[in-house]
């Protein structure tokens, strides 16, 4: 596992085709909302983000994709039943990471601690960036959609990103610091700061 410098993960400042990883819904009347948002989640079995007042479809997680969330979801839940230091999030839940142009996202797994959520009635969508954000890549998710995420992410305030590739048994670590680290099937992944003391080896991930 070797310490990298990671470029800059910012999207394209041009406005290219979408990639064929998603489907973009054309536009109401008025722009979408979190309504909109909340309305076609619950009416079909697809996932849709909205991506700077961009609505995108995204097809079902594959069945490799679903066990290695499952195998992070279990290794999460595992720690914080010892270590109660926040909660933990599935993929279904969205969160805001921008109010203007809107941008809502739901990754796989998500964590955040305690002081940073919300007390009393809690919106929808939570109005923050979690602190630990996992991304499990789909065979057809393409680099440019995958740096789009990244950017998001860490712009809007998460401390720590891992994004998982099945194929290649890889995890790619992003941290606020732009620090980038690549960990390999003999690696132990390391929650740091955000889950001190946090330790899942890729040999049980991937094996």
């Amino acid at each position: 596992m070797s310490p990298l410098t990671a470029p800059p993960a910012t999207p394209a400042t041009a406005t290219p085709a979408p990639p064929s990883d998603y489907t973009v819904l054309a536009a109401p009347a008025q722009a979408w909302t979190e309504a909109d948002l909340l309305r076609l989640g619950h009416a079909d079995h697809y996932q849709y983000e909205l991506v700077r007042g961009e609505l995108r479809q995204m097809s079902p997680a594959n069945s490799v994709h679903g066990n290695l969330e499952f195998r992070l979801a279990v290794a999460l839940g595992k720690y914080l039943e010892q270590h109660p230091l926040g909660e933990g999030y599935t993929g279904d839940t969205g969160f805001q990471l921008s109010a203007e142009p809107l941008t809502i996202r739901s990754p796989d797994l998500a964590f955040i601690r305690t002081e940073r959520l919300p007390t009393g009635s809690r919106p929808a969508f939570l109005p923050l960036a979690p602190d630990l954000v996992i991304e499990i890549v789909s065979p057809s998710e393409q680099a440019r959609t995958i740096a789009e995420k990244v950017s998001d992410y860490l712009t809007a305030g998460t401390r720590l990103l891992w994004v998982v590739y099945p194929e290649q048994q890889q995890v790619h670590e992003y941290r606020a610091a732009q620090a980038f680290r690549i960990y390999t099937i003999g690696d132990t992944l390391d929650g740091h700061e955000v889950l001190p003391g946090f330790r899942f080896a890729l040999a049980a991930l991937f094996g």
